[in-house]
């Protein structure tokens, strides 16, 4: 019997999932995080949908995209509400104003109802911004120390599941009943969410009133990313992925009509993608310990420039496999770069940070978009595939220069497989 239940609580030791699930604030906390996830990653492939049925235009379908990633140029500012309110209430408002904010879609019924869903796509990315530096804050006080790590890990291979079906969910949807079907689907999902925060028990003082200027506040946590090398060369390297990834982004339904397929089957390639990136979130804690972060994420760099490049041949596996590989190799350079912000960032401080490196990160993206939806008619697709991924691959030559002992040092705590 001792035998029995010495196993049993090394199998629970071994399995994040257990482990996980058994603690009621951190299965609440992953609870929110997946149906939230459902409803936005349903939104933001069927809004491109909704709109090229409109419009018969791939650059307007992709300015969707642009829309949700314009408010993450406004980052370092929006982060510092998420270090002067608490977290939870903040969390439970965003979800809820998100939800209200959904049922003006409703309306959408014609190419010249497109502003309003620019519009709410839009402030839909501002709030985001905000949900994610507060998410990433309370998660330290919503779960245990001894279960953090595991969370972490958990939470970001949770975060790429939902993208199996929800990308698939939401075009079938918006194919079938059209795009305020999908709107409605999501606010739905973040009432719930909302639900699912206002149920945890955890206690938050409240933030004392800071001395110091907003403008102040907001610089803080770009001074902390410029003060770490380790960090800088990270985020630069996410940065300038992100912008590549901006442009590949795009070019998606270029590609899809170059396969001779309905808009809609965008969704079929992005649960694909998916499921490359629930593979990598499993393999990212051995991944980072053996390479150590610049290498870790060089590596994922060198697999999706390629991938990206043989997308210019047309032909429904290789697209798949291409697929595939970009999601494996995409989130290698994010995650090394956010654990590491993590690992290394104060908690009065967590909400800026992270903030601030979402921005750098992700901002280059709303301009890789601008320029992908600008070239994709007068270039072709094709052409901007391959040249897109030999200028990719070239991201990698400053993280193979980087200090060896620099990602050593990163990457030997077992925290390090599992990033906010």
């Amino acid at each position: 019997m001792t035998t029995k239940r010495t196993r049993a609580r090394a199998r629970a030791r071994t399995w994040p999932v257990v482990r996980v699930l058994r603690d009621r604030e951190a299965g609440l906390y992953l609870a929110g995080v997946v149906v939230s996830g459902f409803g936005t990653s349903a939104l933001w492939l069927a809004s491109g949908v909704w709109v090229k049925e409109l419009t018969g235009s791939d650059g307007l379908a992709a300015l969707c995209l642009l829309a949700l990633w314009a408010p993450t140029l406004a980052g370092p500012l929006l982060g510092t509400l998420a270090d002067r309110f608490r977290r939870k209430p903040l969390l439970i408002g965003v979800n809820l104003s998100l939800g209200a904010l959904l049922l003006t879609l409703l309306t959408v019924g014609s190419a010249r109802d497109l502003w309003l869903l620019y519009a709410v796509l839009f402030v839909y990315g501002a709030a985001g911004v905000v949900h994610d530096a507060a998410e990433s804050a309370l998660v330290a006080a919503a779960v245990g120390p001894s279960l953090l790590g595991d969370f972490n890990g958990l939470r970001m291979t949770a975060s790429e599941g939902v993208k199996l079906v929800a990308p698939l969910a939401g075009a079938g949807l918006c194919a079938a009943y059209g795009g305020p079907s999908v709107a409605l689907l999501d606010a739905v999902t973040f009432v719930l969410a909302a639900g699912l925060y206002a149920a945890l028990r955890v206690h938050e003082e409240k933030p004392e009133r800071p001395a110091n200027g907003w403008r102040e506040r907001t610089a803080e946590g770009a001074r902390h990313l410029r003060r770490c090398p380790r960090l800088r060369s990270l985020v630069l390297a996410g940065g300038a992925t992100m912008m590549c990834a901006g442009v590949n982004g795009a070019l998606i339904y270029a590609v899809v009509e170059g396969l001779g397929h309905s808009p809609a089957y965008a969704g079929v390639l992005y649960a694909v993608q998916g499921a490359g990136s629930v593979v990598v979130g499993l393999a990212s804690g051995p991944g980072l310990r053996r390479l150590g972060t610049h290498r870790f994420a060089a590596c994922g760099i060198a697999v999706t420039a390629v991938a990206v490049a043989l997308r210019a041949v047309p032909s429904d596996p290789l697209a798949l496999v291409c697929s595939a590989a970009i999601g494996a190799g995409l989130p290698c350079v994010l995650i090394a770069a956010l654990t590491a912000v993590q690992r290394e960032t104060p908690g009065p401080l967590l909400g800026r940070a992270v903030a601030t490196a979402n921005t750098l990160m992700f901002a280059p993206n709303v301009l890789g978009l601008a320029v992908g939806a600008a070239l994709v008619a007068p270039v072709g697709h094709r052409t901007l595939l391959a040249v897109l991924g030999a200028l990719w691959l070239l991201t990698v030559v400053p993280l193979l220069h980087s200090p060896a002992s620099a990602s050593r040092a990163v990457s030997r705590s077992p925290s390090d497989a599992n990033p906010a």
